[in-house]
């Protein structure tokens, strides 16, 4: 005899289940899938002990004939592709048709539906085997699935699952992601008989923030910018979450490309790159964010729990998300209380220096060096308002306020607090500024302006610097010798596995040189792209920057604050200093009546 045989379809479908049926929360989302696929817009979920014991999903969706009934039992029987086309241009959540048989392998199963053609239907199967034919029952139009002790035939795996409050925190996760990137659906869900989250369904702005909260909690519902920008090919919506609004992990970072929830390493590095010099060191940004584009340009099968992507045109993916999120951050000036929306983006914008910009509601002049010698009607009127400001004490000091003109979002100086902070009043209350930080952020800015500006200026080597490296990074280095001219570096292959160095930037001068050169290769051999080479000159920046600061205990007069004010208010990037603090806080009037219980 020979020693090949074929596997029966029970332990096919069981080593199937291995890939697709993880723990109970991936048996979830396979149900869940499978009903947002079949147009539900409202799901029960039921959860027992963690789903290990119960998970049973009812859904109002199309429902399903009896004959579909036992066909959607069968491996890689689907009603979502129907030719090979349909595999290179999926449209849906599930295509594969494997997760109600693996589910089956593994558990005791029972699916009820009706498809609105007469009454409803039901068949059951545990392990595996279909144990009898469907049978008619009540059921309102959609279906039902409920499954039963998972692993009940394969000890071995159940062995590996977590506590039960550690699987049902998988679960949450499951329900979370889709909920997010489904708002017309209403997610109802229970766990052990008590009702654990509630969504109704969201279709507009209010209703999907009020979701947004719901899962994020009131501070991200607070401090994000909402994003809105498309291209001929791409479009990109969603929220991303203020600076100030960071984690110490990476738990609150959704993004979905055509509905579906992923995880890519060109993604995770556009962002990453996009909130450089405003997050501590340490700390992940928070987002929700929603890519739509051809699904031809997309192939989604590359991973059984079709978690992962791949572009057919990565690089360009990349950059749009890194401009896009660079432009929504960079905006995200000190003064906007409210979040802004960001709607599009020109690409001639990045060349306007911060320093140069100005708001003609204020009419204030821009100058960052320090004393200020500014004379004319123009600080006269500030003066003015600076006085008015200070003496608008009374209760009824908002009523005069308004009657100003028109108040800037930092409002007016009132004073300097300890030769650290500045203080200053708008129309909503308290301005608190920390003077050093603030305009440590305003000067590094200027020296980065000033830097694109004039070029990067490069330094001839006197002995040339040669480094051994592959031949792959040998090729990269011809494919990318302008991009190393761009950045002030003027390196050419040398040999089949080694390169020359004869030109750096004069910044980088005292640095690791063959170092860096080593991690921009390793960059463009896994993204394609690199930020290296500006990282290292805009440490060097910002540590002239921090040096150049107005320091602490240093006096500065009425016009002085409020000419930082005014920059803050107009540079990117003025929430935070360079290396993440933040540099202003707002305290609303009903904050501090709070605090001495006026009006109780």
């Amino acid at each position: 005899m020979g020693v090949i045989h074929q596997l029966d379809d029970r332990l096919i479908n069981q080593i199937a289940a291995g890939e697709v049926i993880e723990r109970p929360a991936s048996l979830l989302k396979e149900l869940l899938e499978n009903s947002l696929d079949a147009g539900a817009r409202n799901l029960w979920i039921d959860i027992q002990t963690g789903g290990v014991k119960r998970i049973a999903v009812r859904d109002d969706g199309n429902g399903m004939s009896p004959e579909d009934l036992l066909l959607c039992l069968r491996r890689h029987a689907t009603s979502k592709i129907s030719s090979l086309e349909d595999l290179f241009c999926v449209a849906s959540l599930g295509f594969r048709g494997e997760a109600l048989p693996s589910i089956a392998a593994v558990s005791r199963l029972e699916i009820r539906s009706r498809n609105g053609e007469g009454s409803g239907f039901r068949v059951r199967c545990s392990g595996g085997t279909a144990v009898e034919e469907p049978e008619p029952i009540a059921h309102s139009i959609g279906t039902t699935v409920i499954m039963e002790d998972l692993f009940y035939n394969v000890p071995p795996r159940r062995k590996f699952l977590r506590t039960e409050k550690t699987e049902f925190k998988y679960i949450q996760d499951v329900v979370q992601r889709l909920a997010l990137a489904n708002f017309l659906t209403a997610f109802e869900m229970t766990h052990n008989g008590r009702t654990v989250l509630q969504l109704p369904s969201a279709s507009d702005d209010k209703g999907r923030l009020d979701r947004l909260q719901r899962i994020f909690g009131k501070e991200f519902a607070r401090q994000n910018s909402a994003i809105d920008v498309a291209t001929d090919h791409m479009n990109l919506t969603g929220w991303i979450g203020l600076p100030t609004f960071s984690r110490a992990q990476r738990d609150l970072q959704f993004f979905f490309v055509n509905g579906r929830a992923i995880k890519d390493k060109f993604i995770s590095h556009a962002v990453r790159r996009a909130y450089d010099d405003v997050l501590m060191h340490g700390r992940h940004p928070a987002f929700v964010l929603f890519l739509q584009m051809d699904p031809a340009e997309v192939d989604v099968n590359v991973h059984p729990a079709k978690s992962e992507v791949r572009f057919r045109s990565s690089g360009s993916v990349h950059d749009f998300l890194y401009r896009s999120l660079h432009h929504a951050v960079a905006n995200a000036r000190a003064g906007s209380v409210a979040s802004p929306t960001v709607r599009g983006f020109d690409t001639e914008e990045k060349n306007n220096s911060p320093s140069t910009l100005t708001d003609s509601r204020y009419q204030t002049p821009i100058n960052l060096g320090f004393p200020l010698r500014e004379s004319g009607s123009q600080w006269k009127t500030l003066r003015e308002s600076t006085r008015i400001a200070i003496e608008a004490t009374r209760d009824d000091h908002s009523e005069a306020v308004n009657q100003q003109a028109e108040i800037p979002p930092l409002g007016y100086a009132l004073a300097q607090l300890l030769g650290i902070y500045i203080l200053a009043q708008n129309k909503e209350g308290l301005i608190i500024v920390d003077m050093h930080a603030a305009h440590e952020r305003l000067v590094y800015e200027k020296l980065k302006s000033q830097n694109e500006q004039n070029g990067i200026v490069s330094q001839p080597l006197l002995v040339p610097v040669s480094l051994s490296v592959s031949d792959a990074e040998a090729t990269l280095v011809d494919q990318n010798v302008e991009m190393f001219l761009l950045m002030g570096f003027d390196v050419e292959r040398s040999g089949p596995e080694s390169i020359t160095i004869r030109c750096i930037p004069e910044l980088l001068k005292n640095s690791d040189v063959a170092g860096l050169i080593r991690d921009v290769l390793s960059d463009l051999a896994e993204f394609g792209d690199s930020s290296r080479i500006q990282e290292c000159i805009n440490e060097l920046l910002g540590t002239v920057a921090c040096h150049g600061s107005v320091r602490a205990n240093r006096r500065l007069t009425i016009e002085e604050m409020n000419s930082v004010l005014r920059q803050m208010e107009v540079t990117e990037r003025s929430g935070q200093c360079n290396h993440g603090r933040p540099t202003w806080r707002h305290i609303s009037l009903n904050e501090m009546d709070a605090w001495f219980k006026r009006g109780q």
